[in-house]
């Protein structure tokens, strides 16, 4: 039922004023979030041209269930291990070590494999899995 006044005519809301404060607000909100990204830095690798200039150098530490190491699919004893990082690196010092572990190999053991390559000399090192 609409109301009508004495005189006939219908009343009705005026929205300007709810429109002109709803852009107020949506100013004031676009204003106070942050556009800048949050989250950590990271470095994007140079593009490549598919061509590799002499062999790998990619150097990856394997870690079996047994706890045996073997670095580039060749076994090292655990007591050889920081002398054999150690001379590898020495030869290449931008080099990154990566570490794989096997499946169901405890964290604790990755964790002492990456600790004697610190040790070493070892600075970048990667986990794959």
């Amino acid at each position: 039922m609409a109301m009508v006044s004495s005189s006939g005519s219908q009343g009705q809301i005026n929205v300007t004023p709810l429109i002109d404060v709803l852009l107020v607000l949506l100013i004031i909100f676009m204003v106070i979030i942050p556009h800048h990204p949050v989250g950590l830095a990271a470095s994007v690798p140079a593009q490549s041209d598919g061509s590799r200039s002499g062999p790998s150098r990619d150097i990856v530490l394997s870690i079996a269930k047994d706890g045996s190491f073997s670095i580039n699919t060749q076994a090292v004893a655990a007591g050889e291990l920081a002398q054999r990082l150690r001379v590898l690196f020495a030869e290449r010092a931008s080099a990154v070590l990566f570490v794989q572990g096997s499946a169901g190999l405890e964290f604790a053991d990755v964790a002492h494999a990456i600790d004697v390559a610190r040790e070493a000399g070892v600075r970048q090192i990667g986990l794959i899995r």
